[in-house]
């Protein structure tokens, strides 16, 4: 398994509030976390920041066997990061308000668990095809549930960046959990919406078939979705399940 990460200000955003990091356990579990934060000058940065890191940090002393152990562990875990959060927007005036999306990805044998709060996205590529394992908790994907406006009128909706849900906000928390098994070769994908917001599933596929080190296919989503445009923070982090004797186990690139 290797990992590889990268995290991009874009072209129109003066701080990168996006936050993204990996963290293996005593039972060399790993879990990766995308957030996306949002708020006031400092305050989403901040929010995003201690998503990831508190997690993380909580997950170093941690060992699961099984899927059931780790999905209580993520909803346990991840409502305590979400109090430490909103208390802190409590304490300090200048973070009032602040939030930020979580897309948590573990592995647990032969399983991968994902947790899930607010628009940043999971995907699995297998096989050559691309699939969204996250539901977007926003406003536009309800009213594409509701049959209100369609998947293509939700990408230019003056309401698209409208979360229905965020960590950090409130004391009440739901968090998507699923499970999924591993399959040899599989390519997991999470990113922040400054990717997807840029770039279709067709396009993210193209460069994942791609034979590229997993660093390349990394830096190529991030330039694409610049080049497209670069409206937000651009994050995306790779995980290849493909065993390769003599490779290193974690590769990263940091931006």
């Amino acid at each position: 398994m290797q990992i590889a990460f990268k995290s991009d200000r874009g072209k129109n955003r003066a701080i990168n509030q996006d936050y993204v990091s990996y963290f293996v356990n005593e039972a060399q579990q790993p879990l990766m976390i995308v957030c996306d934060g949002m708020g006031g000058h400092k305050a989403g940065d901040v929010a995003s920041e201690m998503g990831v890191s508190h997690l993380g940090a909580a997950w170093k002393g941690s060992r699961f066997t099984n899927s059931e152990e780790l999905s209580r562990w993520l909803i346990a875990n991840i409502q305590r990061v979400n109090d430490l959060v909103f208390q802190k927007s409590l304490d300090y005036s200048d973070l009032d308000g602040m939030g930020t999306t979580l897309v948590a990805a573990a592995v647990v044998g032969k399983e991968i668990i994902i947790a899930n709060i607010g628009d940043s996205r999971a995907y699995v590529y297998r096989n050559y095809k691309l699939r969204q394992i996250t539901e977007d908790h926003s406003l536009v994907n309800e009213f594409i549930k509701s049959g209100e406006i369609t998947p293509e009128e939700a990408q230019h909706h003056p309401r698209k960046n409208i979360l229905t849900r965020s960590l950090g906000v409130s004391r009440k928390l739901d968090i998507d959990i699923m499970a999924m098994p591993l399959v040899q070769g599989d390519l997991l994908l999470l990113c922040s919406d400054g990717l997807t917001n840029m770039m279709d599933d067709e396009e993210i596929a193209q460069i994942l078939k791609d034979w590229l080190p997993l660093e390349e296919k990394v830096l190529s989503l991030v330039d694409k979705a610049n080049e497209a445009g670069g409206l937000d923070n651009i994050t995306a982090l790779l995980a290849d399940f493909t065993d390769r004797e003599g490779e290193a186990l974690w590769r990263q690139e940091r931006n």
